[in-house]
């Protein structure tokens, strides 16, 4: 697991919101630094900038890959929709156990689901908590985020802590899957992902525990070819090109 050295601030007037995150991340703040993993603050948003990925990472839903999605994704028709119990008249309480960027999660408060974002590693979910709140200020996308709620927590510790009357109608998993560091076909995004969170070690203690607090079903998006998570056969699965969803029917 790699973790963010320090974090630093492109001008004078974000330095002590800078000092503030970084008391609050436990880590150190510095001036700009070219050869370390770093959290920057500007003024348009928060990234990290690291040495091996080239350009800065960060989260914005209102450009890029999330707009399109939005605008282009296939509606309830699409595989993740139809995976997660999406039907006419019906929007299910879901919670998205391993929130990385925000991507399904997004488009399903798009599609009309209320969406509990869980991300444990600090660094991404400061991205994440960025991105929610530029998000909430534009106006085309205000009523979207405000079906998106987010929590910096282990998972595992949340769901164990649960209570009844907040268990979700579906949990939804995207468990790490081995990199291939050296493959052109990561994403330097997913590179990131990897590089921060490490290797997944705990998929099928969270899969269980998901069984136990999703109300109607638990929803783990795989790779095409992968192995379910723990050997646990899912009910069924919904495919799309490169991707499995495996389905477990409470």
């Amino acid at each position: 697991m790699t973790h963010v050295i320090s974090i630093s601030a492109t001008s004078a007037e974000h330095e002590e919101v800078a000092r503030v995150l970084a008391d609050k991340l436990n880590i150190s703040f510095a001036a700009l630094i070219d050869d370390q993993l770093q959290l920057v603050i500007t003024s348009e948003h928060i990234e990290i900038r690291t040495p091996d990925l080239g350009n800065p990472i960060f989260i914005d839903f209102t450009i890029g890959k999330n707009a399109h999605r939005r605008q282009f994704g296939g509606g309830r028709g699409q595989p993740l929709a139809k995976a997660i119990g999406l039907k006419k008249g019906a929007s299910p309480s879901v919670i998205d156990a391993t929130a990385g960027f925000g991507r399904d999660a997004f488009v399903l408060a798009n599609l009309g689901c209320s969406v509990h974002l869980i991300e444990r590693n600090p660094f991404i979910a400061t991205l994440l908590n960025d991105a929610i709140n530029r998000a909430s200020e534009n106006s085309d996308l205000s009523d979207v985020i405000a079906r998106m709620s987010f929590t910096n927590q282990d998972t595992i510790e949340l769901l164990t802590q649960l209570k009844e009357p907040a268990y979700p109608d579906v949990i939804y998993m995207d468990p790490m899957y081995p990199s291939r560091e050296k493959s052109a076909l990561v994403k330097k995004d997913m590179r990131l992902l990897h590089q921060l969170a490490g290797p997944d070690t705990d998929s099928k203690d969270l899969l269980s525990i998901a069984k136990q607090r999703a109300k109607k079903r638990v929803v783990v998006k795989r790779p095409k070819l992968a192995d379910f998570v723990g050997g646990q056969k899912p009910s069924t699965t919904i495919e799309s090109k490169n991707t499995r969803y495996d389905v477990y029917v409470i």
